[in-house]
Parts: structure tokens; sequence; C-alpha cells
């Protein structure tokens, strides 16, 4: 037993340690394992953030043509016909966004940068990094069918990359149209 003791005060009385070079080894390993995973954290937390504002426009353009779907279908007429960038919505006093009264609201696009623009509302911001400024495309009724709008809002936060972009495409008839 006092010789396992002997052994063990021995070892820890030594003043053995780790040469400088032996620090300086597993320092440089030590710092090269950290910025890789620090390097590794960053990444996905940029990607993270991307992803979240994607998703926030995405979903900001769900919502304008939600809006714009169920106010057109109660519309009466729509201007002008064909691929424009604003359009003029006529609305019957018997429409809830109306109030009671006839009234137009104008939906359009304003360039906010190159590549870069936002559809609004009478003047008010309904969707964000839409990459195309003429997104309306109105077809009159006709004998055949009631008026129609087709809405293509191209979403993409960097406008110079494609492949990123998002498309919302929608088709809304006007049921307050008569076939002419």
């Amino acid at each position: 037993m006092t010789r396992r003791l002997h052994k063990l005060r021995r070892l820890l009385t030594s003043e053995r340690g780790y040469s400088l070079i032996e620090l300086l080894q597993v320092t440089i390993i030590l710092g090269v394992v950290l910025g890789a995973v620090t390097t590794l954290f960053v990444r996905a937390s940029i990607a993270e953030v991307d992803m979240n504002r994607r998703f926030q426009a995405q979903q900001e353009a769900r919502l304008a043509v939600d809006r714009m779907r169920r106010e057109i279908h109660c519309a009466s007429l729509v201007a002008p016909t064909g691929a424009s960038a604003s359009i003029t919505v006529t609305l019957p006093g018997g429409c809830p966004t109306a109030a009671g009264l006839p009234t137009t609201v104008v939906y359009d696009t304003q360039l906010v940068s190159s590549g870069r623009w936002q559809l609004r509302r009478a003047g008010v911001r309904v969707a964000d990094y839409v990459a195309a400024s003429a997104v309306f495309n109105y077809t009159a009724q006709s004998t055949s069918g009631l008026g129609k709008l087709n809405v293509t809002l191209p979403i993409n936060l960097k406008p110079t990359d494609t492949t990123k972009e998002w498309r919302l495409e929608a088709d809304i008839v006007l049921r307050n149209t008569t076939r002419s």
C-alpha cells in the first residue's frame, strides 16, 4: 500500500509538462476546428435570415392576391385592357370594400430600386420584391366569357439571381361583368 502511495505522490509532484511546440500544435488545431464550426454557424444563420425574408415576401404576395381576388370578384370593370403595370378597378356600391358607394381603386407597381418593384393598392404597399412592372393582364368580357384579370407576381429578393425567383399567378374572374 505504501508503495502505491509513494508512486502516486511522485506522479503528483513531478514537474513534467508539455513543450511549447506541443501547446502551439494544439492551439493551431483548436483554432482550425473552431474556425470551421464558426463558419458553419454563420453561414447557417445567414441562410436562415435569407429564407425568412423570402418567406415573408412570398406570404405578402399571397395575401395581396387573396385581397385582390375578393375585391375584383365583386368588381364591375377593370381598365385598361391588356398587359399593364397599373389597373383601375370599379367597385359597385354592394361590394364589401366599397362601403355602400360606387368607388374605384387603383392597383399599380412602383419602382423601388433596379429590378425591384412594390405592388400597391391605392398608394399603399401590399407586396414587395416584385421582379417585374407589368404584372396585370386584363381580358375584357366577350360573348364567350366574363372579364378576367391575370395577375403574375414574380417575387425575388435578389433580382440579379433569377434562380431564386418565385412566381405567383392568379386568374381572377370579374363576376359582376356581363357577357356582351
